[in-house]
C-alpha cells in the first residue's frame, strides 16, 4: 500500500500532528495488502462483540446495513450506493487530517472525508491521527440516521462561519465536535450508551466511557459544550449525555455570533470541572486525571 501525502506537520486543535494533501483521491482498494484487510477485521471483530452491550442501537442498525463485517476494508464505492439512496451523504477519500476550511467544505455539500489507509498492527489500541476504520467504521454508521446526517451538515456550514470569524469561535466550535460527534454519549432505555466516533472505534475508551467511576457524566448544555476544554492525550474526563439526535439537531439552529462573543468574555472550564449548573449523570471520582494539558 502506497504511503499517503503529508504536507506538512502544524500544531491544531488535536495536537501536533501532520496535514495532508487537501484533494479526494481514488480508494485504492486493489493495493491494500492481505494484513490490511486482517487489521481492518481484527478491529471489526473486537468492536462489533463489544458495542452490543455500549453503542447506541442507531450505530448498530448502521453497521449492519452497511455490511463492515462482510470480510475485509470495505469499498466505498458500494458503501456510497446505501448511504446516497438512504441520506444524500457520500464518502470520498482523502489522504488524512485535512484544513479546518476544506474539511467544513466536505461536511456543508454532504460528503465525509474518509482516510484511504488503515493503522499497522503494531497500531491496534492507539494511533495518534484518524485512520480508515476510524473514520470509517467509528464515524458513518451514524450517517444512515437522518437527523445525525443533518446535524453533521448544519455543522459542516457552521464551521465555514467560524473559520470566518476566526480562532476563538473556531476552538469553540470545534469543542462541540469533540464532545458530540467523537466523544458523545445518548440516554437510552437501556441506560448510557455511545454514539461517538472516537469512543466506538477505541476498545478501551468504550468500556472506560460506560463503566469507569472515574469521568464525568453530564447532561449536553451547548454554551457549556463549547466552554469546555478537552484532552487530546488520555480518555476524556467528561463525557456529555444527549437525550436524542434530535436535540443534538436543534442545537445547531440558533446563530452562533452571539454564543461566541459571549464566550469570549470569559475563562474556558478545564476538562474534568463540574459546575453547580451541570446536570450530573455521574460526578467522576477524578480517579487518574491529569492535570493540564487541556485543549
Amino acid at each position: 500500500m502506497d504511503t499517503p501525502r503529508r504536507v506538512e506537520h502544524q500544531q491544531t486543535d488535536r495536537g501536533y500532528v501532520p496535514v495532508y494533501a487537501t484533494g479526494t483521491v481514488e480508494q485504492p482498494w486493489a493495493s491494500y495488502s492481505k494484513t490490511d484487510h486482517e487489521v481492518w477485521d481484527t478491529l471489526y471483530r473486537r468492536q462489533r462483540e463489544l458495542l452490543p452491550s455500549y453503542a447506541c442501537q442507531e450505530f448498530l442498525d448502521g453497521v449492519e446495513r452497511f455490511g463492515l463485517g462482510d470480510g475485509g476494508i470495505p469499498r466505498f464505492d458500494d458503501l456510497n450506493k446505501v448511504l446516497g439512496k438512504a441520506t444524500g451523504w457520500e464518502l470520498v477519500a482523502v489522504e488524512g487530517l485535512l484544513p479546518d476550511e476544506v474539511f467544513f467544505d466536505h461536511l456543508a455539500n454532504r460528503r465525509f472525508p474518509v482516510s484511504w489507509w488503515i493503522r499497522k498492527p503494531d497500531q491496534l489500541d492507539y494511533l495518534a491521527e484518524p485512520d480508515l476504520f476510524h473514520d470509517l467504521f467509528g464515524h458513518v454508521p451514524l450517517l444512515l440516521n437522518p437527523v445525525f446526517a443533518d446535524y453533521m451538515q448544519a455543522y459542516g456550514k457552521g464551521g465555514m462561519k467560524a473559520h470566518a470569524i476566526g480562532p476563538e469561535a473556531l476552538m469553540n466550535l470545534t469543542r462541540l465536535y469533540w464532545y458530540t460527534v467523537e466523544f458523545g454519549l445518548i440516554r437510552t432505555e437501556r441506560g448510557l450508551r455511545i454514539y461517538g466516533a472516537g469512543i466506538v472505534s477505541s476498545k478501551g475508551e468504550s468500556i472506560y466511557s460506560i463503566d469507569s467511576a472515574a469521568p464525568n457524566r453530564l447532561g449536553f448544555d451547548l454554551e457549556r459544550v463549547m466552554n469546555t476544554r478537552y484532552r487530546i492525550d488520555t480518555f476524556q474526563q467528561t463525557y456529555f449525555v444527549i437525550d436524542n439526535f434530535e436535540q443534538l439537531f436543534d442545537a445547531t439552529g440558533p446563530d452562533f455570533t452571539p454564543i461566541y462573543a459571549k464566550l469570549a468574555q470569559g475563562e474556558a472550564v478545564a476538562a474534568g470541572d463540574v459546575l453547580p449548573t451541570d446536570t450530573i449523570y455521574q460526578r467522576g471520582t477524578r480517579e487518574g486525571f491529569v492535570s493540564g494539558g487541556d485543549n
